[in-house]
């Protein structure tokens, strides 16, 4: 979940792309957390952060000011070794830093109408791009170094996906992912899937780079609720499992594997005889288990990571079975800060 949580004592919280660590931006500084350990592995109080964007499990990361203190100016966007305590790099922008995301060729940074493209070994732009209106600061961008997709929103009237090669420098397609505009979105791990939400939140597609082909529809329910973030499992895992958290305190996944290619193709035949509406019911797989926030814990196995808005870090372990079959329980929970009660959730596979 990278973006800003409002007036709360947490004002960032997200996880690194291999998922291990989970970084935490206060009103006093930030917090990098070991997910297996559950413990503090780094901290720095100065004052309140927008951003902490890692590097997977190394050293850098990149931090953004929130801007109650002069000299964390959140148009300021500083790169940081937290081994040496060095400050390698400052770099200023016109106007306020949304998101930050980076993986090991390259740095996003993304403002409200302009989003910039830098080489991470040099910190230099490559090139920019201009945007719609993305005050929430809606990327995503592939971890995968040779896959190096960037997805940000292409319409502010519909669900819209721009794909950008952030290696050759170019637009690789746009994508008609929803009639809505998007609410979220996730790049797979090998950077071969999009996952995209609208902001209606009963459907969630799951596309195909750099076909900008349909390759998933599942159903998340009939009544709209906001989607706060989408995670894919590791591309290695058998079925990869897709998992979307929103605002009723509901955690819902999802296999990508259910959906056979004759299936797919069938529907897909009946439904360029049907209106899009049609679409949806032909097309649409619901979810195999739900876990829902709070509640009592209920072959292969997966974990999830899940982190509140409000300072808890939970640890669910799948049992994935034949068809819509599985069951979940509740291995662990931690409280991140003093006090916390659940509120905006965030979860990551591993």
């Amino acid at each position: 979940m990278n973006e800003a949580l409002g007036s709360r004592r947490i004002l960032y919280l997200g996880f690194n792309q291999d998922h291990s660590c989970l970084a935490i931006g206060t009103k006093d500084g930030y917090k990098i957390f070991n997910c297996d350990t559950c413990s503090c592995c780094y901290e720095r109080s100065e004052g309140a952060i927008s951003v902490v964007e890692m590097l997977f499990s190394s050293s850098l990361i990149a931090v953004v000011g929130a801007g109650e203190q002069p000299a964390l100016s959140p148009r300021r966007l500083s790169v940081f070794n937290t081994s040496t305590g060095v400050n390698l790099a400052e770099l200023n922008f016109v106007s306020s830093i949304l998101a930050v995301c980076m993986n090991r060729k390259r740095m996003v940074v993304v403002l409200e109408r302009k989003t910039y493209i830098h080489d991470l070994a040099q910190l230099t732009v490559l090139d920019t791009i201009d945007t719609i209106s993305n005050p929430r600061g809606l990327c995503a961008l592939s971890p995968n170094q040779e896959n190096c997709y960037l997805a940000l929103p292409a319409s502010a009237t519909s669900g819209s996906v721009l794909v950008y090669d952030t290696l050759d420098l170019h637009a690789l397609c746009q994508i008609q992912a929803h009639r809505s505009p998007l609410a979220a979105m996730a790049v797979s791990g090998d950077g071969l899937f999009l996952a995209t939400a609208s902001q209606q939140g009963t459907v969630i597609r799951v596309h195909c780079i750099p076909q900008a082909s349909k390759a998933f529809t599942f159903r998340r329910g009939t009544y709209p609720v906001p989607i706060y973030s989408l995670s894919f499992g590791p591309p290695s895992q058998s079925p990869q499992l897709l998992a979307a958290t929103c605002a009723s305190g509901t955690i819902h996944v999802f296999k990508l594997g259910s959906n056979s290619r004759c299936r797919t193709a069938a529907a897909g035949l009946l439904a360029s005889v049907m209106p899009d509406s049609m679409s949806d019911i032909v097309d649409s797989e619901r979810c195999f288990i739900t876990i829902r926030n709070g509640s009592p814990p209920g072959i292969r196995r997966a974990r999830i990571y899940v982190a509140t808005a409000s300072g808890y870090f939970h640890e669910w372990s799948l049992v994935v079975g034949p068809g819509r079959e599985g069951t979940c329980s509740l291995e662990r929970e931690c409280a991140l800060l003093s006090s916390a009660s659940d509120d905006e959730i965030s979860a990551q596979f591993v």
